[in-house]
């Protein structure tokens, strides 16, 4: 953009525009060693993630977790990855999600808005993400971590990704962050829908239906972090909206990694126990946490968990996949990102 203002030799400069990025957890490149190191590396050695001293918890990374990790990490993203695209399905999902979101804000803002994703760990990077939208006249950027629950391991450290990217431009933007939405009616009926399309009515639902969120130390719960409060209202307004009894549906928690207490019931105990010691045969299960079906969705629910299900006396599991790129869960994406837009677009 020249204006009559400028000098002969003024740089250009790009016409004004919005940007919305989108963020996500991340993803290795591939699943062979080096790559699933690399990624592993970046996302353990965040402090926000593991916040033992570095004293004490590098060595142990480095030593016998990157050597032994990477190869059954590895090993697990190769039965869900998406080989024709050569990429994960968190990928592939992200790219569907953002696609959508960006026709419906370009139908309703034209050209002064950019939409683009990144990712916290791997690729796309957060800091090549907001290079690509300074250079592109970005003078104001909407950041969305794409988690519809706060804490400060998923969208504090994506927070705190997008301030540094931020410390590398000349020129900042005006920025805002777009905040949780665990508890928007918008986003609760998308979460019913995905049930009622498998379970029209409580006449049809199985014994159980597990709401397994992603777990993290309870001691975060005691310092602060008020993701295991937002999970549990979660599970209560999606039964309210349902219409079933809470006696039919539980939350619990995934993932569990290192020798601390983390938030219970564990899921893949849970599972077991409801098998053997109340005879339930019948349960599904579904991960409100997770805006895009990813590693712990694909194999870890629908491998471990659902093995430890069966093993226990359990005859039919099914999963309820993440609301991904359904409409309603873009509508219900979209109806944050206006609202968050309020006085930089009309």
């Amino acid at each position: 953009m020249k204006t009559d203002h400028m000098p002969e030799d003024h740089p250009q400069v790009p016409m004004p525009k919005t940007g919305v990025l989108f963020s996500n957890l991340g993803t290795p490149d591939n699943y062979d060693y080096w790559s699933m190191r690399r990624y592993l590396n970046e996302f353990l050695s965040d402090k926000r993630v593991i916040d033992y001293p570095a004293w004490k918890w590098q060595p142990i990374l480095q030593g016998p977790i990157l050597t032994i990790r990477p190869f059954r990490s590895g090993a697990n993203y190769k039965t869900i990855w998406n080989h024709d695209k050569g990429e994960s399905p968190l990928m592939t999902i992200t790219r569907n999600q953002v696609a959508k979101l960006d026709a419906v804000l370009t139908e309703r803002f034209g050209e002064q808005v950019m939409v683009d994703f990144c990712m916290r760990y791997g690729n796309p990077s957060t800091r090549s993400k907001v290079d690509a939208m300074v250079a592109a006249g970005c003078t104001r950027i909407l950041f969305f971590p794409l988690y519809p629950h706060y804490s400060a391991t998923t969208s504090g450290t994506a927070n705190d990704q997008f301030f540094r990217a931020l410390m590398a431009q000349t020129r900042q933007p005006a920025v805002r962050t777009a905040p949780e939405y665990f508890d928007r009616a918008d986003y609760i009926d998308a979460l019913a829908k995905s049930v009622e399309r498998v379970y029209p009515s409580e006449v049809d639902a199985p014994e159980r239906l597990i709401c397994s969120y992603h777990g993290m130390p309870e001691r975060y719960l005691m310092e602060g972090d008020p993701y295991h409060c937002q999970c549990q209202k979660t599970t209560r307004l999606l039964t309210e909206r349902l219409g079933w009894s809470a006696s039919r549906i539980q939350t619990t928690f995934q993932s569990v990694f290192g020798p601390e207490e983390w938030l219970k019931p564990y899921t893949v105990e849970e599972v077991a126990r409801l098998a053997k010691e109340e005879g339930v045969k019948r349960i599904a299960v579904m991960a409100p946490a997770f805006s895009a079906d990813c590693i712990e969705t694909l194999e870890e629910i629908q491998g471990e968990i659902c093995e430890a299900f069966e093993e226990a006396g359990g005859e039919s599991f099914t999963y309820i996949p993440c609301l991904n790129d359904d409409d309603a869960h873009i509508t219900a994406l979209t109806s944050v990102v206006t609202e968050n837009l309020n006085g930089w677009l009309d």
